[in-house]
């Protein structure tokens, strides 16, 4: 068609090539036009990869290289002092020397895992001679609970996998209770059940923390109910872990309340109503309606809930309850304070948190990948 077009129309050289050219590019694709078509999604996801790159592969590359080094021993040098009653040796501190080396090597000096198989982290070494020595299982849980990685990693574990159901499970029943309110009643119910998680949570552990004291409403309570002027809830380690997942629970509970709340609002309500005249009760409306229309949403705040409550810090500050649970959090915030400021001990408890977070979150993730492929399919 562009070869007859250019012979009928030779004498209109101006014309002839602006056409031909147009009929071409349709007829015949070539990569430019297909450049073309990628070139939007990339300027469409330049800021976000950058962003990733400077803010989350960045960091994660640093404290990995960080947690390779130890800091430098200090350079320690012997000056003789000789007086009148004879000479004496003197160990002193080479400050010039050791400034000198760090600014000489400021990363550190090179430890490789070391730090990884220390006794203040996986301790490869003390987990072997406790297994070898323990009498039976209970015996060698109790030896592992003296090892300070291990002892913030259970009670981590611990906090994350009763907090996190609770959440969801508590979150939901106040989304499905405020639900069924009037409308006049529905506004004023809302603000106060999101109260506790406006509140800044150190300040909500700090509040709790005085409730339960001996001189605290609930601290007073429960002396009173039990008749035991003595009792304490922060005297126990057990009681300690209960309250601060209590805590957690007051904390995240209005957020999964918020989320479940909205899912509910686009529940189509001719499904309801279907199930309603087949005779459904409602128990049955929601364990078969409700519940399968709000999975994604079980999803999404279990994946927010698990990040969190892997990363419990504040309770632990506002509890004081250094002495009867800690975290990884806490290790970290433990290491990187004070004058001594371990930073390579730091890092590999970051490290050690990450791969946690990933290994937690890859069966959920895994799990939205099927449904998004099966519903692509």
């Amino acid at each position: 068609m562009s070869l007859a077009l250019g012979a009928c129309c030779a004498g209109f050289p101006g014309y002839l090539r602006l056409p031909s050219i147009e009929i071409g590019r349709r007829l015949e694709p070539n990569r430019y036009v297909e450049s073309m078509k990628h070139r939007p999604f990339f300027w469409f996801v330049l800021p976000s990869t950058l962003a990733m790159l400077l803010f989350i592969a960045l960091p994660i590359v640093s404290v990995v290289t960080q947690s390779l080094y130890i800091s430098h021993d200090q350079v320690i040098t012997e000056v003789e002092n000789c007086g009148p009653f004879g000479c004496t040796t003197e160990t002193k501190v080479d400050s010039q020397a050791t400034q000198a080396l760090r600014e000489a090597e400021p990363l550190g000096k090179w430890n490789g895992l070391g730090t990884y198989f220390n006794r203040g982290h996986l301790a490869v070494s003390e987990v072997a001679f406790a297994w070898r020595h323990a009498s039976g299982i209970g015996d060698f849980a109790s030896r592992l609970m003296n090892l300070p990685f291990y002892k913030a990693l259970a009670f981590t574990l611990t906090y994350a996998f009763v907090v996190t159901p609770l959440t969801i499970v508590f979150g939901f029943m106040i989304a499905v209770a405020v639900n069924t309110l009037s409308a006049k009643y529905k506004g004023p119910v809302i603000f106060f059940s999101l109260l506790p998680m406006i509140v800044t949570p150190l300040i909500g552990s700090l509040i709790l923390f005085w409730m339960i004291d001996a001189e605290g409403i609930i601290g007073a309570t429960l002396q009173y109910l039990t008749n035991n002027p003595n009792l304490s809830l922060k005297a126990s380690t057990v009681l300690t872990w209960v309250m601060l997942m209590v805590y957690g629970l007051w904390h995240a509970a209005p957020f999964a309340f918020v989320v479940f709340y909205a899912g509910l609002q686009t529940m189509p309500q001719d499904t309801l109503e279907s199930a309603m005249i087949d005779g459904a009760s409602r128990w049955q409306r929601i364990r078969y309606v409700v519940i399968p229309h709000l999975m994604p949403l079980v999803t999404f705040v279990a994946l927010i809930q698990l990040m969190d409550n892997f990363r419990v810090f504040e309770p632990i500050v506002g509890f004081n309850a250094e002495a009867h649970a800690t975290s990884l959090s806490w290790i970290i915030y433990n290491d990187i304070g004070g004058e001594t400021r371990l930073l390579s001990s730091a890092a590999t408890t970051s490290v050690l948190t990450i791969i946690g977070v990933a290994i937690l979150l890859s069966p959920v993730l895994v799990r939205t990948w099927r449904d998004f492929t099966r519903k692509a399919h």
